[in-house]
């Protein structure tokens, strides 16, 4: 994700908790217990110095910490990262009563991949620019999605979508399985998975941060951003990935995690924002008429097209169209640059591309293609995961510190918000043992990752773009 310009923040409640155990020395052995505060032996120059209260042992190319203080009776909990997976986490804590701050990086908002960008040029423009949709197959996200439409949040996208192949070969993908999109675009649903009976006392958000190194001390986790201090904590999540995500884990003394994290293979995926005066000639399906989203097949400039105006604004006439590409995976790959940097000559060959990619989808003449008057190009870096360990989340009860995910199971925000419930009730549950089984606890630490199937885009439980679904007969009510 981008890199964004940090601004100050309040110092959290959590900070003030380092004097709760100033007092308390454990060996650096892990043995022996507590002893009467005194002021620490002077340490012979040259010899290492290790955080009073954490046991260092050598392990995976760093050293692993080993927090042996007491678990606090308000214990605070740093999550870094404030997109579906982070936030479900922090409101998970939140039940059970545990506080949670959350730093994201975003400028606009919440949301990570839940983005939502709004152009106002005197027509306002809107484009859902990374999730396009979602589907709900378990129980515990079904509740938050129905949570969702109660409150006008997110409703079913009933319009049609399915695979269009080159020369504007349309193929409508029929499913009883719902798919849902926000009313408004994706990024309310990202605020609106904060619960506000816990917000100002039990969450705290801070934005836009970028957290640049952990660092443990005196049984607590310490956060820095660009070596300003932002606050101290008793437990810590990762809950974004990609190059930064390593970067932050490299040197904090979590070998387990970071091993795992490494392990982790991420698409690049560009998207292009591209904003019509008029309709753009979509092929008609006799049975489902114009699609407003389509899997795109066998281009490799792009992987997915859909109209944001026809499925946010269905009713609404005289709008200008805003739709959003994707590339595949394969041409974000061979056209990868930094992403907070992108080059304008690269920037200009990729709409350049991607719209003649949208000629051959549709079937169009090449040049013939009317000149959009916006545009908009975005690289996600860290798009998609290619392989993943199939568990909702990874924790390390040595260093009191977890990764939560979509990439965990999957790649979807179905998989983004169970994963960040899974972290959140198990790291709650740690706390409320005292810390005194912590092998107990230790989940997803040493699981092997494999390769994930699905489209460039996502997967969608109950939906499979690949394998067209046969449509359930419709029973008419009993009378």
């Amino acid at each position: 994700m981008p890199l964004f310009h940090p601004t100050p923040c309040a110092r959290p409640a959590a900070a003030r908790a380092a004097s709760r155990f100033s007092g308390a020395v454990v060996a650096a052995s892990g043995a022996g217990g507590a002893r009467p505060p005194k002021a620490p032996p002077r340490r012979p120059r040259g010899k290492p110095r290790f955080s009073r209260q954490s046991a260092i042992k050598k392990s995976f190319q760093q050293e692993q910490v080993v927090f042996s203080t007491p678990v606090p009776a308000d214990p605070t909990v740093a999550i870094i990262g404030g997109g579906a997976s982070g936030l479900s986490c922090a409101s998970a804590l939140a039940a059970r009563g545990v506080r949670a701050v959350v730093f994201d990086t975003g400028m606009h908002g919440l949301g990570g991949r839940m983005a939502t960008r709004m152009v106002d040029d005197g027509r306002r423009l809107v484009f859902d620019h990374a999730a396009q949709f979602f589907t709900a197959s378990d129980q515990r996200f079904q509740k938050l999605v129905d949570e969702w439409v109660e409150k006008g949040l997110a409703r079913e996208w009933r319009g049609s979508i399915g695979e269009l192949e080159a020369g504007g070969h349309f193929t409508a993908i029929p499913s009883s399985t719902p798919r849902y999109i926000g009313v408004r675009g994706m990024r309310p649903l990202a605020d609106a998975m904060l619960p506000e009976v816990y917000q100002n006392d039990l969450i705290k958000v801070v934005r836009p941060s970028w957290i640049s190194k952990l660092e443990p001390f005196n049984g607590l986790w310490r956060l820095f951003e660009n070596e300003k201090p932002q606050g101290q904590y008793d437990a810590v999540v990762i809950a974004h990935n990609g190059k930064c995500a390593n970067r932050l884990l490299s040197t904090s003394g979590l070998p387990q995690l970071t091993r795992q994290m490494k392990r982790l293979e991420l698409s690049s995926v560009w998207a292009l924002l591209a904003a019509f005066d008029d309709p753009l000639p979509i092929p008609q399906d006799n049975s489902y008429g114009t699609f407003e989203g389509a899997f795109v097949r066998d281009i490799d400039s792009l992987s997915w097209m859909a109209n944001n105006t026809q499925k946010l604004f269905p009713l609404e006439t005289n709008r200008p169209e805003c739709w959003t590409f994707f590339s595949t995976a394969s041409y974000g790959k061979k056209n990868k640059v930094p992403q907070e940097n992108i080059p304008n000559a690269t920037a200009e060959k990729v709409k350049r591309d991607m719209l003649g990619g949208v000629e051959v989808a549709l079937g169009l003449s090449t040049g013939s293609l009317q000149r959009p008057f916006y545009t908009r190009v975005q690289l996600w870096g860290a798009a998609l995961p290619m392989n993943t360990p199939g568990v909702p989340c990874i924790f390390d009860p040595q260093g009191r510190a977890g990764i939560c995910g979509d990439w965990l199971t999957g790649s979807s925000i179905e998989a983004a918000v169970l994963s960040g419930m899974s972290l959140g009730g198990h790291v709650a549950d740690y706390f409320a043992s005292g810390g005194e089984r912590p092998e107990e606890f230790a989940i997803g630490l040493d699981d092997s990752l494999n390769r994930v199937e699905g489209h460039d885009i996502g997967q969608f439980p109950g939906l499979d773009p690949q394998k067209p679904q046969v449509a359930e007969p419709q029973l008419a009510p009993s009378i």
